[in-house]
């Protein structure tokens, strides 16, 4: 389709950040033109066109740290730290999930982020079932970079959870070669093994040699938790981002979710090797894992991005919750001027575009870019009056101003309601495969 947005406040976010009145030209899934209002003229028969006065018009958001399969277990891990956490709560769920249940939750998950404006995330799933969370991208028209989790070892794990090496990696190579590049490479896979402690050495080289050799993304976790690097220290005799560096899990294909506690040597280690770290400001407050150093992470050259993590530690997927929260840290912590509204939109858009290796395609406003946009309605009380757009979508929009999200072209989300789901549906099935979901784990 070839559509049109007209009279929108745009935010480009390219290098010229440039914000003014204008008009966005989309056609077969690319933006063609960027107008200002006054002068724009398209020699296009449009087949759609949308009014964006009182708008503004940006990138959609890219989340880089997600767990869809855990959008079914919000509300159920809540007042626990990390280890525990995962321990008592949420790896016995994710073993227990089916594919059925799978897919509803990755539907809920993937309907809550387009309707807040979330057109692209990286996620990891549970061990077992992808497949399903595939399907749910594809269907919804999402734009996602899935993949399975890998564990091969750990005390406390479920045994559903815990894999052979040989047998993790085969599963992983069939999941890539089946859906990566798929729906016009609106889908990508990555290797994901889950963290330090749950894989052996071998299974964290062989990944790192198959990243580099298939050019695949890996995406895992590191230094979340005080106690989680105490007892990789203890395993390893490393501290967590050495030890990742010394398996070859440090390059620019690589996103590290968390890095909540590294020392001056870990991040230039990031800096030097352009590993990439995907920052969860509710999830680490929400966990009690602590305040990680931003600012001066950013500041030393180190790509920092911007995801919510999963609803059990959240207990919401909202990008707008995750840019506020993010600058208010860095302003307790360094001062008033740490983490302005401009860096913590840019980090929600080009910074995840980046760290995905797709800022060619999306993340900013551009001319030849993919149309992955969305447009925020900010005609209301809490956004009034707005003399700098930027602050206020960081500041004090909020999920629900969200009125238009398209993905690659296709409109995806019109005046807030979901077309490529039904979201009373979703809803409906999530409750009942929670209801199905519970009665398993329930004790007989």
């Amino acid at each position: 389709m070839a559509v049109l947005i007209k009279d929108a406040t745009i935010i480009t976010l390219e290098d010229a950040n440039r914000v003014f009145e204008g008009s966005v030209a989309i056609d077969r899934g690319r933006i063609v033109a960027v107008e200002p209002s006054a002068t724009a003229s398209f020699n296009i028969a449009f087949d759609d066109v949308i009014d964006g006065r009182g708008c503004a018009l940006l990138p959609g958001f890219i989340q880089t740290h997600i767990h869809l399969c855990q959008t079914l277990f919000r509300g159920a891990a809540d007042d626990l730290e990390l280890i525990d956490w995962l321990k008592q709560r949420v790896w016995p769920m994710e073993a227990a999930h089916t594919p059925e249940s799978l897919y509803a939750s990755a539907r809920l998950g993937i309907a809550e982020l387009i309707k807040g404006g979330t057109t692209c995330a990286l996620t990891m799933e549970t061990v077992n079932h992808t497949e399903s969370v595939f399907r749910a991208v594809e269907e919804s028209g999402f734009r996602a970079t899935v993949g399975k989790c890998m564990m091969d070892q750990g005390d406390d794990t479920p045994e559903a959870l815990i894999e052979g090496t040989e047998e993790s990696i085969a599963e992983s190579l069939d999941l890539l070669r089946r859906w990566n590049g798929q729906a016009d490479n609106r889908i990508r896979y990555c290797f994901a093994p889950r963290f330090a402690l749950s894989c052996t050495r071998e299974l964290l080289e062989r990944i790192a040699s198959l990243s580099g050799e298939l050019g695949v993304m890996v995406h895992t976790h590191a230094s979340e938790n005080r106690d989680e690097i105490a007892m990789v220290e203890r395993v390893t005799g490393k501290r967590n981002i050495e030890y990742l560096r010394d398996v070859g899990l440090t390059s620019p294909h690589v996103v590290l979710a968390h890095c909540v506690h590294l020392d001056d040597a870990e991040m230039e280690i990031l800096r030097t090797t352009g590993a990439h770290v995907a920052h969860c400001p509710s999830s680490n407050l929400k966990l009690a894992s602590g305040v990680a150093r931003v600012s001066e992470m950013l500041d030393r050259g180190v790509s920092v991005s911007l995801g919510a993590d999963g609803a059990p530690c959240n207990n919401r997927l909202d990008m707008f919750t995750e840019m506020r929260t993010a600058a208010l840290m860095q302003k307790v912590a360094h001062g008033s001027r740490a983490l302005p509204a401009l860096t913590a939109l840019r980090m929600a858009t080009t910074g995840g575009a980046r760290a995905l290796g797709l800022a060619d395609q999306i993340g900013s406003v551009e001319v030849g870019k993919r149309a992955d946009l969305q447009l925020i309605n900010l005609h209301h009380l809490h956004t009034t009056p707005r003399p700098d757009p930027i602050s206020t979508i960081v500041y004090a929009a909020e999920a629900g101003d969200v009125e238009t999200v398209i993905i690659d072209g296709k409109i995806v989300m019109r005046e807030g309601r979901l077309l490529t789901l039904n979201e009373e549906d979703v809803i409906k099935r999530a409750r009942e495969q929670a209801r199905v979901f519970w009665d398993s784990l329930a004790p007989h």
